[in-house]
């Protein structure tokens, strides 16, 4: 029943109610498996005398007899038995024709059975439905409520009966981990009586063991008796004869062992058999009862989620008589789950293990990050909560149908080459286990013509030996280096140590950048995931001189320009209802845009979907870039058209990528709705904002050559009289 729960849709609970009953209907008429048709089989089966198979005309089967005259009924029962046989769906092929009419009044009586059985599942499972019907109804005429209430008073009766059906959910819960301590604890008995079967199978071979020993005492004995009669003078025997004798009673022995021994393995794989069955079972319903709950507890976040976001409504309601009360339930929903926690972290303990993500577990993922954001601001703290557990709840409901699959599909993938399938694998997000190898392997076909051996520990002691002019500047760029990850913020992490030794090493490899602000979180992603120093500063290599254009990150970082005008022109192509919308207010998104291209969203995304950009961004280039970028902005598109004021849209647009929580449908939009995206129109569109944006330098240059000829004989009629600011530093 757990299993075919989680097939039912909730929201057109009405039509799988119907399906339900029509397939109800139909399993009552469908023939051979009902109970009249099992009847009326058995009945014209003694009556009338089957034809023979027409599937081969003209020939008759090997086993089949020959026809007989209808008087003959001897001659013509096999053919009724094979007929039945073939009626029956449910018996096997290797039972032998000739059953009795007393075998068969025992099968009809199994089917009996099974049928009841399988009669009480269906209603039960229509029972089941009427109540999950009933439950959306009172949460329609809830929300129906809540919509139709005119008070505040009112509003928030409604919210406690939400923080009401929270609680009952985790009670729900709390019953459903007691059933699976059950079942664990019938497992155990079950173990014990198999090793208690066992000891018993220990006896039994012991006495049969003896018994043989007897028997075989005995049958030499009768031997001796029969060879030997009593009126013949018995002879001693001869050598020959002895060793005749001792042979053959080491080969009765040895067939009597073989019996046994076979006897004894029937009976032990019997019983393996059974046991199997019993855990097998045991397992797939342990398995539906961890499912159930990781499903119950997504719904749990998603209801949270829901009053979570209700509060913050409410406080944007700003309602005089309701805001302290307001206040102090916001504050316990930020500060009053420590305690939940730890509960949970027992709860999902099984799943924790099976499932192979801990997102709940603690207060940083498994790269460091916060999994709730800290803000400063109050708004922005409930946000962050709220988005924290839209994504725990859609990991949680994707891990079994997505996130399983993909593993095991990374699992099976074995060597590394470039394919379609791999460039799908990407896109969907490498697996946590896999990522390090799977970005080395990207890293070293990006730089595999500049890689020499010991080419970073000569970086490294030229930097020891003289120190560089952009040291300073990395010096100061290391403390806002992800200043919510605890690698880089806990006083006794090795990271940032880490981290200046690969940006150093980098400034003496590329002496014509240097250094450039945002170098430093493309160093750290690096380092998070492949955790080694060499290995991150070829990564950081490699997008700088091999992914990214020319001159990304260079002084003027003309590249970088060029790529803010051509996304102005994909979204004005991809979203043009967006653009006008934006265009109306005069917002210019090269402000917001600049930095997510500067340092491959770093700073904008939750670490989950970020290193899913990486994945593909390692391996496809800037275009997946565009398609992440231009997914963003659809994504939002709706929340971003209902603000009519250009303040509000710059606020909105300063942390409105931390609010995405579904990876799915983002990756769906970047490369499915964004196509077509060709690498030609890329090129295209580069190609034509550089030669502009070249001649806007050079004319630029032009002003800037002319203003200086104009300012040149001015600066000689300067006159002299007056006080320089050094002598006005020594008057003070």
């Amino acid at each position: 029943m757990p299993l075919s729960l989680q097939n039912i849709s909730l929201k057109h609970l009405g039509t799988e109610i119907q399906n339900t009953m029509h397939t109800i209907r139909g399993n009552k008429h469908t023939p051979g498996t009902g109970l009249g048709y099992l009847v009326e089989e058995a009945t014209q089966s003694g009556e009338q005398t089957p034809t023979p198979d027409s599937s081969t005309p003209g020939k008759e089967p090997a086993d089949s007899p020959k026809p007989a005259p209808k008087s003959s009924l001897p001659a013509s029962l096999p053919q009724k038995t094979k007929s039945q046989s073939n009626t029956f769906p449910f018996f096997s092929e290797g039972l032998v024709r000739n059953r009795t009419a007393q075998e068969k009044v025992v099968a009809l009586e199994q089917q009996v059975l099974v049928l009841t059985k399988e009669l009480k599942s269906q209603k039960e499972l229509v029972h089941i439905l009427h109540k999950a019907l009933e439950a959306a109804q009172q949460e329609k005429r809830a929300s129906s409520s809540f919509l139709a209430a005119a008070e505040d008073k009112d509003r928030l009766e409604l919210v406690r009966h939400q923080v009401r059906q929270i609680a009952e959910l985790g009670r729900r819960v709390e019953a459903l981990e007691q059933e699976r301590d059950s079942l664990a604890h019938s497992v155990s008995l079950r173990e014990r009586e198999v090793q208690e079967l066992q000891e018993h199978v220990q006896l039994l071979m012991d006495k049969n063991q003896a018994k043989q020993q007897v028997i075989c005492k005995l049958s030499e004995k009768v031997t001796q008796d029969f060879t030997q009669p009593p009126e013949e003078p018995r002879l001693p025997p001869n050598p020959t004869d002895r060793d005749l004798l001792s042979q053959e009673e080491r080969m009765e022995h040895l067939k009597d062992d073989m019996e046994a021994y076979q006897t004894q393995n029937r009976f032990l794989n019997s019983e393996i058999h059974q046991v199997t069955k019993i855990w097998r079972k045991v397992a797939e319903k342990e398995k539906a009862l961890l499912m159930k709950c990781a499903y119950l507890q997504a719904r749990n976040c998603q209801v949270e989620s829901k009053y979570l976001a209700g509060l913050r409504r409410l406080q944007e309601a700003k309602a005089g008589e309701c805001s302290e009360l307001l206040r102090q339930l916001i504050q316990e929903a930020l500060q009053g789950d420590t305690g939940v926690a730890s509960a949970d972290s027992v709860e999902l303990s099984p799943v924790r293990v099976w499932l192979t993500w801990t997102f709940a577990d603690s207060e940083y993922d498994e790269y460091g990050f916060l999994t709730v954001p800290d803000y400063e601001m109050e708004d922005l703290k409930l946000l962050a909560k709220i988005q924290a557990l839209e994504v725990r709840s859609h990991h949680l409901l994707e891990l079994e149908a997505v996130e399983r699959p993909l593993q095991q599909r990374w699992a099976a993938l074995g060597e590394l080459a470039p394919s379609a399938e791999l460039k799908q694998l990407l896109r969907a997000g490498v697996p946590h286990e896999h990522r390090p190898r799977v970005w080395k392997w990207l890293v070293h076909r990006r730089v595999q013509h500049l890689h020499t051996p010991g080419c970073y520990q000569e970086l490294l002691s030229q930097g020891r030996a003289c120190e560089h002019p952009a040291a300073r500047q990395i010096e100061l760029d290391l403390n806002r280096t992800f200043p919510n990850n605890k690698h880089f913020t806990c006083p006794t992490s090795s990271f940032p140590d880490k981290l200046r030794r690969v940006l150093l090493a980098f400034s003496w490899q590329n002496p014509t950048i240097g250094y450039c602000q945002g170098l430093n979180r493309l160093a750290a992603i690096a380092l998070l995931v492949l955790e080694e120093e060499e290995s991150a500063f070829w990564c950081l290599v490699a997008i700088v001189e091999s992914i990214m254009p020319a001159e990304y990150y260079s002084k003027t970082l003309m590249a970088s320009q060029v790529d803010q005008r051509v996304l102005q022109d994909l979204l004005s192509e991809k979203l043009p209802r967006l653009m006008a919308h934006l265009g109306q207010h005069h917002v210019n998104l090269s402000l917001i845009t600049f930095n997510w291209f500067l340092v491959v969203f770093a700073d904008s995304l939750i670490s989950d979907i970020l290193l899913r950009v990486w994945d593909a961004f390692l391996y496809e280039g800037t275009k997946v870039v565009f398609r992440y970028a231009l997914a963003i902005f659809k994504y939002n598109e709706e929340a971003i058209l209902q603000l009519q004021d250009g303040l509000e849209i710059y606020q909105y647009l300063r942390f409105f990528t931390k609010t995405i929580c579904d990876s799915r449908k983002l990756m769906h939009i970047a490369f499915s709705d964004m196509n077509p995206f060709p690498m030609k129109q890329l090129r295209q569109l580069r190609a034509a904002h550089r030669e502009q944006l070249d001649a806007e330098l050079r004319k630029l240059e032009l002003l800037k050559a002319q203003y200086l000829e104009r300012q040149a004989p001015r600066d000689d009629k300067r006159p002299e009289g007056g006080a320089s600011e050094d002598e006005g530093e020594g008057d003070a």
